[in-house]
């Protein structure tokens, strides 16, 4: 299992809700989080998905950055 972060602007409980369908539709995702400080959490069993990750989190009008690790 890999960890992913990302800072994100998702701050609230709308945003969360904004991105949810479009993060769960990525297959390898297997859970996510978003913390009080908009750091979005993804556990996944492939690490090469955080295109999709920061697309999916943008497509819904929001922004993502992989925070290296």
């Amino acid at each position: 299992m890999e960890t992913l972060n990302f800072k994100t602007n998702l701050l609230t409980s709308d945003d969360v809700a904004a991105v949810t369908l479009s993060l769960n539709d990525i297959e390898p995702v297997d859970g996510w989080n978003v913390n009080a400080s908009g750091l979005l959490t993804v556990q996944t069993t492939d690490n090469r998905i955080g295109e999709q990750v920061i697309d999916a989190v943008k497509k819904e009008g929001y922004w993502a950055e992989a925070i290296p690790i």
